[in-house]
Formats: C-alpha cells, sequence, structure tokens
C-alpha cells in the first residue's frame, strides 16, 4: 500500500466529516436575520469544529507526504486519528443543541485531546519507521505545539465543568495558534525533493 492510498482514504473520512456535521446545523426558526439567533450555537459550534478539521486535513497532509515506509502501525495509527476526527460531528451537535452546557464542552475537550494524542503517536510513528538520518526528527524538533495542545485540552475539561467560556476560549486560542503557517514539514519536504 502507498502512502498515496492512505492520504486518499483520510481526505475522503474528514470529507465526510465535514458534510455530516455541516447537515447537522440547526436551521433558523424563521425567514428573517432575527431568526439567525437562535442558530448561533449551532453555527459557533460548526465554525470551530471546521477549523479543527481543517487544521487536521492540512497538517495530516504535510505529514503522511513525509512517509517513505507503509507499515501496520503506521495504518493502525492512522484509523486511530480518524476514529477521534469521525466523532466531531457527534460532539459538534450535542454542544450546539445544548447551548454549550458544561458536560458537552468537557466532552467535546476529551474529542480534542484524544485526537491531538493520536495525532502526536502517528507522527511518532511515522518518525520511528524512518532512518535516523532522514532528518524528520530534526524537523519536527520538540514540536511544542503539539504538547502545549495536549496540555491544554486536558485542562480544558475540568474547566468546561466550573466555566465552560474558559474552555471555549482555549479551544479558540489553540485553534488560533494552529491556523498560524507551521512551515516545519513545508520545508522538510522541498529540501527532500531538492535532494531526490
Amino acid at each position: 500500500m502507498s502512502a498515496n492510498r492512505i492520504e486518499s482514504f483520510s481526505d475522503g473520512v474528514l470529507a465526510i466529516v465535514i458534510t455530516i456535521m455541516v447537515l447537522s446545523l440547526h436551521r433558523p426558526d424563521g425567514s428573517s436575520f432575527a431568526a439567525l439567533r437562535g442558530a448561533t450555537p449551532s453555527l459557533l459550534a460548526y465554525a470551530l469544529s471546521f477549523v479543527y478539521v481543517a487544521i487536521y486535513w492540512n497538517n495530516h497532509h504535510h505529514l503522511i507526504k513525509t512517509v517513505t515506509r507503509v507499515t501496520a502501525s503506521l495504518m493502525w495509527s492512522n484509523l486511530n486519528l480518524l476514529f477521534w476526527l469521525s466523532l466531531f460531528p457527534f460532539t459538534t451537535a450535542w454542544m450546539s443543541t445544548s447551548h454549550f452546557a458544561p458536560d458537552t464542552v468537557a466532552t467535546y475537550g476529551v474529542v480534542l485531546v484524544l485526537a491531538a494524542i493520536a495525532y502526536f503517536t502517528l507522527q511518532s510513528v511515522i518518525v520511528a519507521s524512518q532512518r535516523p538520518d532522514t532528518g524528520l526528527r530534526v524537523a519536527l524538533g520538540s514540536d511544542w505545539k503539539g504538547r502545549v495542545s495536549i496540555v491544554a485540552y486536558t485542562a480544558s475539561i475540568p474547566l468546561a465543568l466550573w466555566w465552560r467560556w474558559g474552555s471555549l476560549l482555549l479551544f479558540g486560542i489553540i485553534a488560533v495558534l494552529w491556523l498560524i503557517p507551521d512551515r516545519r514539514l513545508e520545508l522538510y519536504i522541498a529540501r527532500r525533493s531538492d535532494e531526490g
């Protein structure tokens, strides 16, 4: 199996995730702009989740481009990540229909932390499958954004039960942190294709 096949399958799953999320959007009760107020929680939850899925899709694309050898552990690690990402529509809909009730925000945090751990695991499996001299480990560095994200998502779970808006703010801050382009893998891929 090639890395392209893994990427295509993952792209398909993420496209379905986004489709399910958009189909779950709450429709306004009425035909005026004022009726949109009732759909605000649904739109906000969808926007947050769409940004997260887009971030994972973008980073996953670059990460898979570094794969030199497909292994069973890589395939299972990728499926683990896709499993947690596939829960986004459920947690997004639950959070929005409950108007961001504390338990639902905490559950969203659980899914975020497990998806982040799954991505970190996939990244580690890919690094371990390559020769040490490929430079991928050096290119990734300490992955401070990945580590900060896991800590922040973990902290968001109990925080949601106490102050749900603090958790949602934390989710937004981490999303913005990831929206700032991380060129480590891009540069590594470009360097590798220049050499080869």
